[in-house]
């Protein structure tokens, strides 16, 4: 076996030394290749990895509560379209200002919410998903028995405040508990989950308008909220903690023996034991995690060039997932199609589960996809293909409207499933987990609320103004977005980072490089 020493990593441009055999790899590669040097690999389906699976699927479930696109996004899109709902608190048919507020008093609760994420440096990220999972139950009681448009409108936004804390706690657990060589794919299928809570949302909305009568065919499914946030409640205390924060708390000890048993699959004397650890530490000797009293100086995420350039990447993927014309699709989804000639509720509703089990289908491939294709491309060309099929929205929306086609209101319909499907194999699995990826440990919780007063901002603009966009200018307000989807395209290209295969540690390297970008899709070089 070679001596470890002998075996590095470095870039392509690396000039130094007599001629070695080298071998250009990508960064997955690379740890891969050292580790087989030094080690061998961690078998992924070992014992500790199984149990680690098992604890992630837990923090899965959090994914369901995410508001802006998953149960609440779907039940209210549901909700929405039956008159019993609209009779029984005032509301207008379809799209208008009272509806708008109803579903973005959710990004205002989101925007406050994401003020008080600094819980989970002071206390932990497992036990902030917990408590905050406590407070949705209560939250989703409060909804399901509001007698007034009034009461209903302040228990959604204490739902959404509670819903921010442990959507941002769990993204950030499971990507600092992700094994580094998985992390894509283990971390990435987080948001995939949130069309369970679509899925259940959607087909509990469609079954209850079949079989129940009155008010009961929308206050059942507001009491099914609960679901998932009790799972989490009562299974969350088997979730391990992240070691990252354990050694910013000087529990070096429970923070070694995660890995040992999660990572190395209890293996003591395994390389990557010390790898991560040696990583991790030397990562937090260059900036603590925040303490409650800093948690709101926020120079720790602009007092370098680097840090900035981080926290553009977290703020424009946050408004990115919010403004690419999915929040109008998920929310209002019954008023689109009712503009293209489908007005029975039934009708509606169905189209709307399947809606949500094409994306579920899509946002899973997705995750194992980026770790293969790498963020960029799959972000890319999902931006093109977003842009392509609301053109085709637009168009043939607009030849209904002209004709009353029903070939025209049939593609139309199709070209809106498509646009779902594109979004969320590349966008739905990373919205959460590039910006705890790109953000450094010590600025990670501080970025996430940044990250999330922005998706709050992004989405609050989206679904406040749909409504009143869709009544009054129709198709183009998707032609807005056609144009809008190229530019995320073409920003993505210039700015965006690859994360693909590196470990948390390894990419503030790549922040530091004069082009963080390049420095990212520069492939690394294995040396012997």
């Amino acid at each position: 076996m070679s001596d470890p020493e002998k075996t590095r990593a470095t870039s392509t441009e690396h000039t130094e030394g007599p001629p070695q055999l080298e071998k250009a790899m990508e960064p997955t590669e690379a740890i891969s290749a050292t580790l087989q040097v030094t080690g061998g690999v961690p078998n992924p389906w070992g014992k500790g990895h199984l149990q680690l699976y098992g604890a992630c699927l837990i923090i899965y479930l959090c994914s369901t509560m995410n508001g802006k696109y998953s149960y609440d996004g779907s039940l209210m899109g549901s909700i929405n379209a039956l008159p019993e709902y609209q009779e029984y608190y005032n509301l207008g048919k379809g799209g208008t200002s009272t509806t708008g507020l109803v579903f973005s008093i959710f990004q205002i609760g989101q925007m406050i919410g994401a003020l008080f994420t600094w819980i989970c440096d002071w206390r932990g990220r497992k036990i902030t998903m917990i408590v905050a999972c406590f407070g949705i139950l209560a939250s989703a009681i409060f909804t399901a028995l509001a007698p007034t448009l009034p009461s209903f409108i302040g228990a959604r936004f204490l739902l959404s405040f509670f819903s921010t804390i442990a959507t941002v706690a769990a993204p950030l657990l499971l990507v600092e508990i992700a094994p580094p060589l998985h992390r894509g794919a283990v971390a990435g299928a987080y948001n995939t989950l949130y069309y369970m809570g679509s899925i259940i949302a959607t087909f509990a909305m469609y079954g209850a308008n079949l079989h129940l009568e009155g008010n009961l065919k929308w206050r059942l499914p507001l009491w099914l909220q609960m679901l998932c946030p009790g799972f989490v409640c009562i299974l969350g205390w088997w979730v391990p903690e992240s070691p990252r924060w354990l050694i910013a708390k000087g529990r070096y000890d429970e923070a070694r023996n995660f890995i040992i048993t999660h990572h190395a699959n209890g293996d003591a004397h395994h390389p990557i034991v010390a790898i991560e650890m040696n990583e991790i530490e030397s990562s937090l000797r260059d900036g603590q995690l925040r303490s409650a009293k800093s948690y709101f100086d926020l120079r720790t995420l602009v007092k370098s060039r680097s840090r900035l350039y981080r926290l553009m990447l977290a703020m424009t993927m946050a408004w990115f997932g919010q403004f690419s014309g999915n929040n109008v699709s998920s929310y209002y989804l019954p008023v689109m199609v009712e503009n293209v000639g489908i007005t029975s509720v039934n009708t509606v509703l169905l189209l709307n589960a399947i809606y949500a089990v094409t994306g579920w289908i899509a946002a899973t491939a997705g995750a194992r996809l980026h770790d293969i294709f790498g963020r960029r491309k799959m972000l890319m060309s999902s931006c093109a293909a977003m842009s392509v099929s609301l053109a085709v929205v637009a168009a043939t929306a607009a030849k209904y409207e002209q004709t009353a086609s029903k070939t025209a209101s049939s593609a139309s319909i199709a070209f809106i499933y498509i646009f779902g499907v594109v979004f969320a194999i590349a966008f739905t699995p990373m919205q959460p987990i590039y910006p705890a990826e790109v953000l450094a440990n010590d600025m990670r919780a501080n970025g996430m609320m940044m990250f999330q007063i922005t998706a709050g901002c992004a989405s609050f603009v989206n679904t406040f103004a749909a409504p009143i966009a869709m009544e009054n200018i129709k198709y183009w307000f998707y032609v807005f977005f056609v144009f809008w989807d190229i530019f995320e395209l073409v920003f993505i290209y210039f700015f965006y980072v690859e994360t693909k295969g590196r470990t948390l540690e390894e990419l503030d390297q790549v922040f530091e490089a004069k082009n963080p970008r390049k420095a990212s899709t520069r492939k690394v070089v294995i040396q012997e």
